[in-house]
């Protein structure tokens, strides 16, 4: 009798081991008014569209040295004039922070704790296919277009002799920070707290922008492109998220969690 009520004991142990597993795949859909939901497709349009735009802008204008890349000239040597000890030293921290060791470091960390303490791994899904997303396209995209670096002898973090079109640095950054903000943020009410949050992304992406310009590791329509890149990945991850988690009165739910939000009759 005691081995039966042991070996039912393990039994159901491993059964809510199993539960809570498939539970942390199961996406959870959100109760949305109608009008939100259409602004957040509404949203997603314009961020690809004005992404591929301007990528497009960056990418023709880069392949025959004109238009946009007319610029990129006159601010690397603007940059170079305002040097001094105590901002590179700023500006290679911030290098380093957002460099290919650190950044994806931190990335993993967050999606892993994010993962395992959420009851449902959506999210932290989403942001890792984001960033994956972005190390593709980047990689595809350098040795495509081949854009070499400005001058070796003008890095002040050690040469690099990589292509420079478009920045891996600001991509993961930008990926990181703003598909970040929009998950952490769209399932707030509180606007004022998702303007906030944006608005810190936006900081973090100048940060990551000016340190490889001021450093001269790259062309200012490198950084461009790759925030407009961002945009796009950005676009489709709300374009996603929208169209798998967000319901409608009327439209049947999953989860405990969606049901609980659904409107009183």
């Amino acid at each position: 009798m005691a081995q039966k009520s042991a070996g039912s004991a393990v039994t159901g142990k491993n059964a809510g081991r199993w539960q809570t597993f498939h539970e942390k795949f199961v996406v959870e859909e959100r109760y949305v008014d109608p009008a939100d939901r259409r602004r957040l497709y509404r949203a997603s349009v314009i961020l690809a569209v004005v992404g591929l735009a301007i990528f497009i802008a960056t990418l023709v204008s880069v392949v025959q040295s004109g238009g946009l890349s007319a610029a990129d000239g006159p601010v690397h040597d603007w940059l170079l004039t305002t040097r001094s000890g105590a901002v590179t030293a700023i500006m290679i921290f911030l290098a380093v922070f957002f460099g290919p060791i650190a950044l994806p470091i931190i990335v993993l960390v967050v999606i892993l704790v994010w993962g395992f303490a959420a009851k449902h791994a959506w999210r932290p899904i989403l942001l890792a296919s984001a960033m994956l997303t972005g190390v593709i396209v980047s990689q595809i995209i350098l040795h495509i277009v081949q854009r070499p670096r400005p001058p070796v002898d003008q890095m002040l973090f050690g040469a690099d002799q990589t292509f420079s079109y478009p920045s891996g640095h600001v991509l993961g950054a930008c990926d990181f920070l703003l598909v970040g903000a929009y998950l952490i943020f769209s399932r707030r009410r509180n606007r004022r707290a998702a303007v906030l949050g944006f608005i810190g992304a936006g900081i973090g992406i100048f940060l990551a922008i000016i340190s490889r310009l001021y450093l001269g590791y790259h062309w200012p329509t490198d950084t461009l492109a790759s925030f407009s890149l961002s945009l796009l990945i950005l676009g489709a991850v709300i374009a996603l998220d929208t169209w798998r988690t967000a319901r409608i009165p009327g439209e049947p739910v999953t989860g405990e969690l969606s049901k609980s939000e659904l409107p009183r009759e």
